[in-house]
């Protein structure tokens, strides 16, 4: 093999192979001399690649872990493996992952060929995912059309449902996407209401850029979490809750999204939460129900109420 470039490339896509490779099978599986591979392994070394070479007869070569992470050269089932499972982290708004997700997925299905979206598009369309919570999960698509418009500072066009059905068309300067948790946000300048909105991922449809660039506003946050939480303030009244739960307090933080803080512990065996949350008391109820431990609730009255009425239809549909 005489192409430099390709050497190198099908060089690397041995070397991370998790073995040792010795110098002469790597010079066999090449079509060069040994000489030839350790310059090669002194190019990929220039370049960030962390190579580490081993003595003696059963020595050789192996790639490993360095202080950066360098360019990936994936094979294209690995390839589609990493988008499928980037489309799942993110597009169902997984605990922790979800924005990562999406960065990484954005970058991945820039550079993926066409023939393998496809086969990630229709991996994805064959597969029904089993998710948690009130099923608003979105097209992992959406998002990255979404992030690209953003991080590109060009202006984005998309279909959006409103509360109430309305249908409409809206035309804004991305400024950052977030997560909840259980949803997706986009905060965006409406150049239609020439202010600041947020925009309920679940119910874009038919987003695209349009190639028009826009130089960035002054958001009027300290960043984009801070603004949505205000605009979801203002839309839903705030709810304190008040729970005593009957588990340590590690043990339920590691059921507890971190965006909700964490509980207070009573005694080995027991602890509290008190939480500001703009959430409705079905889904606070639900919240509870799933950290899988005995609570009590003092407040707020209205979800005491609704967990004894849930708890009377469940008792109930068991006895039938």
């Amino acid at each position: 093999m005489t192409d430099t470039p390709a050497r190198l490339l099908n060089l690397l896509s041995l070397l991370q192979t998790p073995r040792e490779w010795p110098g002469s099978e790597l010079a066999e599986r090449l079509g060069v001399t040994t000489r030839t591979i350790r310059r090669d392994i002194e190019r990929l070394r220039d370049l960030g690649y962390p190579v580490q070479a081993t003595m003696g007869a059963v020595g050789g070569y192996r790639l490993a872990a360095g202080a950066a992470l360098p360019p990936l050269v994936l094979d294209d089932e690995e390839a589609v493996a990493i988008a499928v499972g980037l489309r799942a982290g993110a597009g169902h708004a997984v605990d922790g992952i979800e924005e990562a997700s999406v960065r990484a997925l954005a970058k991945l299905e820039q550079v993926l060929p066409s023939r393998l979206r496809h086969r990630v598009s229709a991996l994805q369309a064959a597969t029904v995912p089993i998710t948690s919570g009130d099923g608003a999960t979105v097209d992992p698509r959406t998002l990255t059309i979404m992030a690209s418009a953003a991080t590109g500072n060009e202006r984005l066009r998309f279909a959006y449902r409103k509360g109430d059905g309305t249908e409409m068309q809206r035309l804004v300067e991305p400024h950052r996407l977030v997560s909840t948790g259980r949803r997706w946000y986009l905060v965006a300048y409406d150049t239609d209401r020439e202010d600041w909105r947020t925009f309920r991922v679940d119910r874009v449809s038919e987003p695209f850029a349009t190639g028009a660039r826009f130089s960035p506003r002054e958001l009027p946050a300290a960043d984009a979490a801070e603004f949505m939480n205000r605009s979801l303030g203002r839309m839903q009244p705030t709810v304190r809750v008040v729970a005593t739960l009957h588990a340590p307090a590690e043990s339920v933080a590691a059921r507890l999204p971190q965006h909700l803080g964490a509980p207070q512990p009573v005694d080995d065996r027991t602890c509290r939460l008190d939480l500001e949350l703009t959430d409705s008391v079905e889904w606070i109820a639900f919240r509870l129900a799933l950290l899988d431990c005995d609570f009590t609730v003092h407040e707020p009255p209205g979800l005491v109420e609704h967990l004894r009425e849930l708890g009377a239809r469940i008792t109930r549909a068991a006895a039938g």
